[in-house]
């Protein structure tokens, strides 16, 4: 007898057959199909939770196949699939109420079903392997959702779903995923007194979607800048929100009420964070930072004081817009696509150039410190920024700038040219799109050319440069590239002064 299940191989679901033979030998369970300990424990959780609901275990050998048997299963997800397919092997459930059917949860020792990570990326894979209905753990009393094409069915108990499958009751469906995108972040980018050059690249940046590094010394508003990105961040298209959804619910960083991830994803690990923390992985595998923040905004604070292996892994990252994890018993290809922003300081002391205080730093702490991070990783990111700090007089007589409403409103029209150009973010464009999109004049051709040859510049970063110029254009609401967007880009590269000289 075969029932459908799920297993969660990092974010996606990978459709499980659940094979039942009940023959005429010693009683005893044999689950295979190269099981983790986890779900060999669930014949002792599926054994009881069948006699808690009065139903009948066999007294004999029961052989469990998980198919395919070259994947590794982990997780409690298949209790509830086993328990139906031990309960249609011995008679109890007709096996034409299954066809079309696939079954998620963690059973408990007295029957009731509990939740577990990644139910929708379950549930799509459910509905790609041709099922038209999913019964699937209830949360607060109702189904974790609805995705196009599948019905889920909540069921809180064992009891439940078998007086579905004997006609005795019927479950309801779950209501459609609700996708609509909340209010933005309520950091109003206004409150950031002066510092009119770094919102205006933080601007540019959220148009296009490019990387951004603002550099200065303590207290200056670097964090205070960044923290207020999301709230300037046009809101999560349906696409965008589902694909959040699954990563951050295979992480099982989702609440038990919430269904759907409705606000762009703002994500801060701490400088501490490991290489598996922030890239992912683990057995099972598990999404880590650059994928939860897919969507949204990665956030990383004090960029130096990070591992070397852990900023050196970014540079792929960023050029591939995902992360594919290759171990010995699996591989796994984890979406990364989101915004960088990072701060750093200009010295170990933080000091270096700023008129509050003396910088107590020797050039050779300056120049370890800055070493810290490698050019390929500096020429990702396609924004440099000096924040200056700021004295008294000058943030109080620093007038208000416009609300993040206003700012948001500019990056939407914007992103809606990119979208009806080429279909992706100027940041995300390939050389064909860009060259296709790029419509430079004379003028903007002579300019580049001219800082080609005076700051040596790679071929990334001039194509970098094209693409921020371009952002730029977009923002101005004009067709062609001009001198002015070109020269405003090349401002925010480090080649051509975007970071002082040692």
């Amino acid at each position: 007898m075969r029932v459908l299940g799920t297993a969660l191989l990092g974010v996606d679901g990978i459709p499980v057959e659940v094979e039942v033979r009940v023959s005429a030998q010693l009683p005893r369970i044999d689950i295979v199909g190269l099981p983790e300990l986890s779900v060999r424990e669930s014949a002792a959780r599926v054994r009881a939770a069948i006699a808690s609901v009065g139903e009948r275990f066999p007294d004999n050998r029961v052989t469990i196949n998980l198919a395919p048997a070259g994947l590794r299963k982990s997780g409690s997800g298949l209790d509830l699939a086993i328990a139906v397919g031990i309960l249609v092997a011995t008679g109890a459930i007709e096996s034409e109420a299954t066809r079309g059917l696939a079954f998620i949860g963690e059973l408990a020792l007295d029957g009731r079903l509990r939740g577990v990570r990644g139910e929708l990326a379950m549930s799509v894979a459910a509905r790609d392997a041709g099922c038209h209905g999913l019964i699937a753990p209830a949360r607060g009393g109702r189904a974790a959702g609805r995705i196009p094409g599948l019905a889920v069915y909540a069921a809180e108990t064992l009891t439940q779903v078998l007086a579905h499958l004997r006609g005795e009751s019927v479950l309801e469906p779950g209501a459609d995923l609700d996708l609509n995108a909340s209010e933005p972040a309520e950091l109003c980018i206004s409150d950031v007194k002066g510092q009119e050059g770094a919102k205006r690249a933080l601007e540019i940046a959220a148009a296009g979607g490019h990387g951004l590094l603002l550099s200065g010394p303590p207290g200056c508003g670097k964090t205070m800048l960044a923290r207020r990105l999301p709230g300037i961040l046009p809101p999560l298209e349906d696409e965008e929100a589902l694909a959040a959804t699954i990563i951050h619910d295979a992480a099982g960083l989702l609440s038990e009420s919430q269904t759907a991830l409705r606000s762009r994803p703002f994500r801060s690990p701490h400088h501490t964070a490991s290489l598996a923390g922030l890239l992912g992985g683990g057995t099972p595998p598990v999404p880590g930072e650059v994928s939860l923040a897919h969507g949204g905004v990665l956030f990383l604070d004090e960029l130096p004081e990070f591992e070397r292996r852990a900023r050196e892994a970014l540079r792929q990252v960023l050029e591939d817009r995902s992360i594919v994890i290759a171990r010995a018993q699996y591989t796994c290809r984890l979406p990364a696509d989101f915004m960088f922003v990072a701060t750093a300081n200009p010295c170990p002391c933080g000091w270096w150039g700023s008129e509050q205080r003396p910088c107590r730093c020797d050039e050779r702490a300056i120049r370890r410190y800055r070493q810290r991070l490698s050019g390929p990783l500096l020429d990702r990111i396609d924004l440099h920024v000096r924040v200056p700090g700021q004295n008294w007089h000058q943030l109080g007589e620093a007038l208000p700038g416009p609300t993040s409403a206003g700012v948001r409103a500019r990056i939407q029209r914007a992103r809606q040219k990119q979208r009806e150009r080429a279909g992706a973010w100027n940041a995300n464009l390939d050389d064909h799109q860009l060259e296709r999109a790029l419509t430079a004049t004379a003028g903007a051709h002579g300019l580049l050319a001219r800082a080609v040859d005076q700051f040596r510049l790679s071929a990334r970063a001039i194509r970098r440069i094209q693409r921020v110029a371009r952002t730029v254009a977009d923002l101005g609401e004009t067709e062609a590239v001009d001198e002015p967007a070109l020269a405003e880009a090349l401002g925010f590269r480090e080649e051509a002064g975007g970071r002082p000289e040692d």
